[in-house]
């Protein structure tokens, strides 16, 4: 007989695949139709705006679908945030990550699935909302440039993701609103520089199935999303110290029990009530 607090660990990890699976399915899909398949038409703003929006409006959406049960991460770069910010424990993170990086597996194997049936699609010309650098930014950015631009991204996406969070942050109920802005304004600026990553999750499932240079840049957008992530995860204490002083030695975040539960914040199992 399992015990509760097995089944909610569980639980958390299968919401956390099942979040990030729909988000690389809706939004990367939105990326591939506007940018592959030209449905926004020639204009390139068109295609950053509908994708940007996509993006945000996929995760508000799922935030308040799943934040309840894991906290609704969805990207191992705000799990990165969170484990430095000392707001999840690693042995729960590293959960997190596997979960993650196997629901965008699945979700770009759904998206590549589909196309794979239309009309002239192939990965080569078509592609599937990969991220890149050089040739592959629309601005022609070049690997330092996109280095350096997805670690202010996820920064600012992370941080931003961390402080509406809090224990403290009033009204916690339009937190998710919040994150899902983030994400779109981060992607308005990301998209023309590398397609925005921000989320190495969002970039491993897509490139694991076009292969070719974007798998052969995919170390960037897995790096420097994480990079961004921690030092996000370092500064959110230093802006939020008295938040950081109640979190000592009982860290509130994904993975722990909490009885009021938040956005980043999942629920506890029954047998524990106990403050985060």
């Amino acid at each position: 007989m399992s015990r509760p607090e097995d089944t909610l660990q569980i639980r958390k990890l299968i919401a956390e695949g099942v979040g990030t699976a729909l988000l690389v399915f809706f939004a990367v899909g939105v990326a591939t139709l506007s940018f592959g398949f030209d449905v926004a038409g020639t204009s390139a703003a068109a295609g950053v705006v509908a994708t940007a929006l996509a993006f945000g409006l996929v995760v508000l959406v799922l935030t308040y679908t799943f934040s309840s049960i894991s906290g609704a991460h969805f990207n191992p770069a705000v799990t990165m945030g969170f484990l430095f910010a000392r707001r999840i424990s690693l042995r729960d993170a590293i959960g997190y990550w596997l979960a993650q990086f196997a629901g965008a597996l699945v979700g770009a194997g759904f998206l590549r699935a589909i196309f794979g049936v239309a009309r002239g699609y192939s990965t080569g010309t078509t592609g599937l909302g990969t991220n890149g650098y050089n040739s592959r930014s629309i601005i022609g950015l070049g690997q330092g440039g996109a280095f350096l631009a997805e670690v202010i991204l996820t920064f600012l996406f992370v941080f931003v993701f961390l402080a509406v969070t809090r224990r403290t942050a009033w009204p916690a109920q339009v937190s998710g609103v919040v994150i899902g802005l983030a994400l779109a304004t981060v992607h308005l600026v990301g998209i023309p520089m590398t397609g925005s990553s921000v989320n190495p999750a969002r970039s491993l499932g897509p490139a694991a199935y076009v292969g070719g240079t974007a798998l052969d840049q995919l170390w960037l957008f897995i790096v420097a999303p994480l990079v961004g992530a921690a030092i996000a995860g370092l500064a959110a204490p230093f802006f939020y110290p008295a938040e950081q002083e109640e979190a000592a030695g009982a860290p509130a975040a994904a993975g722990q029990p909490s009885r009021r539960p938040r956005v980043g914040m999942p629920s506890a199992a029954p047998a524990r009530s106990s403050e985060p």
